[in-house]
């Protein structure tokens, strides 16, 4: 069969990276077993196991030799996935590292390990992204730091608020997650060596009883592999209780995403801001004229389908039965990496509308102008009490224009002629000035508030996040 005669993931061939796919791809994860049976094998000499140093050389000349339908033989004949892997190795690295492959180490040694190495390096591709994205906000919301617009709750007009402004709302979210991402690394341990049910015992009788060297082992195999710390006690698997961190970290990053995104389809409509649309593109099949925001709409997609998989682990971490049960296996081989590709693949999405957002002023202030009337009418009141006049009378003149202005804008569907109604009054029409309809007077500090979020929150957090600058290739997609 040819490779599209074959159901292949849309998380592998339509949204992630090429960097995520490959981070949990199999023969990723077939290298990281390799290594860390070089890493056991290693450990050992160094710590006075008699394995030979010509075992540990040609493990290592022969990692990346791996026949995968060869595997697929010898798991068939063994109907057990590790120790096809182990006899395999065995094969291509010759008899003396044969001997040594897996020495006093259990199945979850390189699987459950290499899964949080596996883990570990998707958190940093993640963090490679959210870089991106919260550099190309802050630059578009210092852009529009001033350009005032109207604000919603409820999603009816509200105070106005500023373009910038908002953006500054999604960032927060962003740099939310990439502190909560970055803690969890810096929480996340290695499995280790721990053995069966996790109790050592295996390399306890290889050590001939000698407690300081099992514990070495342990810390020597997880430096090798990049780890500072492995986790206490375990039964035969790390915690699944890991897994509900992971999951629920994803889970919020692509809720940031999600109301990211949909908000842009709200702006999208109300055209005050589109996302990039490519000269060739199509909106829809049928209305030529529709410009869909159909990235933004892809990343709320996607990220309902990771939210939905919060809960997943959860359960999965509920029903470890003591030490270990296998009915986690074959839900976590599919959960925790389409949760990565899937977030991933929110992310390249995110990285792409950012880069290009469309603002339309024109039609900011168009939409204003309907709206901004009925938030001057307090000022003039104000303006008008100041200058000795009745505050119930303007009150009330007030109330009865803004009803009368309302009416026409409802029944008859015309503009808002509220200003010139106020100003055709005799006792308001002197305090309907420039500075009381300026849109400036009613954003409050919202230009402040964005010069003031970008330097003491923005900056400093992308300066300590220096590392993933720049380190985010996308995956180019209409």
């Amino acid at each position: 069969m040819s490779a599209s005669d074959v159901y292949r993931s849309p998380l592998g061939t339509r949204y992630a990276t090429a960097a995520m796919v490959e981070n949990f791809g199999d023969r990723r994860r077939v290298r990281l077993w390799r290594e860390l049976w070089i890493a056991l094998a290693d450990s050992e000499r160094a710590l006075g196991i008699p394995v030979p140093s010509e075992a540990i050389e040609a493990m290592r000349r022969h990692i990346d030799e791996v026949d995968f339908d060869r595997v697929a033989e010898l798991e068939a004949k063994f109907r057990h996935d590790v120790m096809a892997h182990v006899h395999h190795y065995g094969e291509v690295a010759g008899e003396a590292a044969e001997k040594v492959i897996h020495l006093g180490a259990t199945s979850c040694f390189v699987a459950d390990n290499a899964e949080l190495v596996m883990i570990r390096d998707g958190i940093g591709l993640l963090l490679d992204r959210l870089h991106c994205v919260i550099g190309q906000l802050g630059a578009f919301a210092q852009e529009h730091r001033d350009l005032a617009t109207l604000a919603y709750t409820h999603f009816q007009p509200a105070q106005l608020t500023t373009v910038g402004k908002r953006a500054t709302l999604w960032m927060q979210d962003l740099a939310y997650d990439m502190e909560s991402l970055q803690a969890l690394l810096e929480r996340l341990p290695m499995r280790g060596v721990k053995g069966t049910t996790g109790t050592q015992a295996s390399f306890l009788a290889l050590f001939e009883g000698d407690h300081d060297k099992v514990r070495e082992l342990d810390d020597k195999v997880a430096a090798a592999m990049g780890f500072s710390q492995t986790v206490p006690v375990s039964g035969q698997t790390y915690p699944r209780k890991f897994d509900t961190w992971v999951l629920t970290a994803l889970a919020d990053l692509a809720g940031s995403a999600a109301k990211f995104g949909s908000d842009l389809r709200l702006l999208c409509h109300k055209r005050e801001v589109e996302e990039p649309f490519g000269k060739n593109q199509i909106g829809s099949s049928a209305m030529a004229y529709k410009r869909n925001p159909m990235k933004s709409e892809r990343i709320c997609s996607l990220a309902r389908f990771v939210q939905s998989l919060a809960a997943n682990p959860m359960a999965t971490h509920a029903n470890q039965w003591f030490e270990r049960t296998l009915d986690d296996s074959a839900n976590r081989r599919l959960v925790i990496t389409e949760a990565f590709l899937a977030t991933d693949g929110i992310m390249n999405l995110l990285a792409d509308v950012t880069r290009a957002m469309v603002v339309y002023p024109a039609v900011i202030a168009a939409n204003l102008e309907q709206e901004l009337p009925f938030m001057a009418t307090e000022n003039v009141i104000m303006r008008g009490a100041k200058a000795g006049l009745s505050r119930q009378d303007l009150h009330e003149r007030v109330r009865v224009h803004s009803h009368a202005a309302a009416t026409v804008m409802k029944a008859q569907g015309k503009p808002n002629d509220l200003l010139s109604r106020m100003r055709g009054d005799d006792a308001l029409g002197p305090h309907v000035t420039d500075a009381v309809i300026d849109p400036a007077a009613y954003v409050g500090r919202a230009p402040e508030q964005v010069d003031e979020f970008l330097a003491g929150v923005v900056q400093p957090l992308l300066a300590r996040f220096s590392a993933h600058e720049g380190k985010f290739a996308p995956r180019v997609r209409v």
